[in-house]
């Protein structure tokens, strides 16, 4: 599928010089090829500062490196990336290369025979990044690889914490419960959300899920298709319970996640909430939004969703992902010189000093400079469970059905039951 190419503009060109020369040769025959013209057509969601930009300077740094391709650099914001995935999904229609969130999703990409099978040709690769790349492989086989992988939670404003009279981020529910009646007193919106979006409603649910559930059991549900587990059902009824303390924004169930100055990033970007429950990804976000063009910078933090009363979930359990790319079935080699370019230590460097994620290739950890970031990347690297978003885990026939139940109830339209009843009737079970 091809798509009219972005313009270079010369401040990106110039721009790329540093990483063209801290890249070249990354990627194995860089720079030697002398093979007839070949168009690698690109989807992914860095449609936002600094990512548009940085990904933009990978694209002209492996042109630069492979006279003989042109890469088509189309960012799609995030919502838009997916629909089309999924209508790729039933025309066969892919890119050469797109962004790809593994579970799931990926494997019914595989079933329909959509993917490239990289697993001979990026074992160098597999040993730099270790066991980030599970989520990207199936029954022993690799369909795509992480750039990043990070884990969700709570971003928040210090100063808004510190006029409310909070100290300490909240450890277990009843500390956010107790956070939120103190910065409503305060005159504070506690919590932004964009609900409109759905998914991040259906977060929430994600996380007391983790928090109720074993790790098996969270498995062998999403392998069986059978939500019929009751610790399901307490995942609901303690968002319930949460939802009735009033945590959010007026107009939550309409705004969007990240996209304008309404969305729940810009809000607690330019100081109208104190916190957000949202993936690593946020910074990077924030500061595209943020009126100021930087965010909340000293003043951001970052603390893991609380513990909830009764669980059997594991306490250093957390719920994450990554952004990863994936080659189509019908793409060129050069795909795949692509991915390694894209996975090689200088490229997940350069990445690292943006800010906008965390790395997953070894020897590019020093770049992460960021507090915040390297709070996520211990918390990430620490954990003994890092649960896959049960959108993506679970398949987007459970997912999706997932995602709108859990907006019902966000509404007041539908309750825990309702979302253990959706998922099985979506499953089969």
């Amino acid at each position: 599928m091809r798509i009219a190419r972005t313009g270079r503009s010369l401040a990106a060109t110039v721009a790329a010089t540093a990483l063209l020369a801290a890249c070249g040769g990354a990627g194995g025959d860089s720079g030697t090829s002398d093979g007839d013209p070949v168009t690698l057509t690109w989807w992914h969601n860095g449609i936002d500062e600094p990512l548009n930009t940085y990904f933009e300077k990978v694209a002209l740094g492996f042109e630069a490196d492979h006279p003989n391709v042109t890469i088509e650099n189309v960012p799609v914001q995030n919502e838009e990336l997916k629909a089309r995935l999924a209508d790729a999904l039933t025309t066969g229609e892919f890119p050469d290369v797109f962004q790809q969130w593994g579970g799931g999703q990926m494997g019914e990409q595989v079933a329909a025979g959509a993917l490239l099978d990289l697993t001979d040709d990026v074992t160098s690769e597999l040993e730099l990044i270790g066991g980030s790349a599970a989520g990207w492989q199936l029954e022993g086989r690799t369909y795509g690889l992480p750039f990043s992988m990070g884990v969700e939670g709570f971003w928040y404003n210090r100063a808004l914490f510190e006029q409310a009279g909070i100290t300490d981020p909240p450890i277990i529910q009843e500390d956010l419960d107790a956070a939120v009646v103190k910065l409503r007193a305060a005159g504070i919106v506690p919590i932004a959300v964009g609900a409109g979006d759905k998914w991040p409603a259906a977060h929430y649910w994600y996380n007391y899920a983790l928090r109720a559930c074993p790790p098996d059991t969270m498995a062998a549900a999403g392998a069986s298709q059978d939500f019929s587990d009751p610790c399901f059902v307490k995942a609901g009824t303690d968002l319930e319970a949460f939802l009735a303390t009033a945590p959010f924004q007026d107009g939550f169930l309409e705004a969007p996640a990240q996209q304008g100055d309404t969305s729940s990033a810009a809000l607690l970007a330019n100081g109208g909430a104190a916190m957000e429950l949202m993936g690593h990804w946020n910074p990077g976000v924030m500061s595209g939004l943020a009126a100021n063009g930087v965010g909340l910078g000293d003043d951001l933090g970052w603390f893991p969703f609380p513990m909830t009363a009764g669980g059997q979930g594991n306490a250093n359990s957390a719920l994450g992902g990554g952004d990863g790319f994936s080659c189509s079935a019908d793409a060129p080699p050069e795909c795949v010189d692509f991915l390694r370019y894209l996975l090689s230590v200088e490229v997940q460097t350069r990445y690292a000093e943006t800010g906008a994620g965390l790395p997953v290739t070894m020897g590019s950890e020093a770049a992460v400079s960021d507090p915040n970031m390297s709070t996520l990347l211990t918390f990430r690297n620490n954990a003994r469970y890092v649960q896959l978003w049960l959108d993506i885990a679970y398949g987007s026939t459970v997912g999706g059905a997932l995602n709108d139940a859990v907006a019902a109830q966000f509404a007041g339209t539908g309750s825990a039951r309702d979302v253990v009843d959706a998922m099985n009737a979506a499953g089969g079970s």
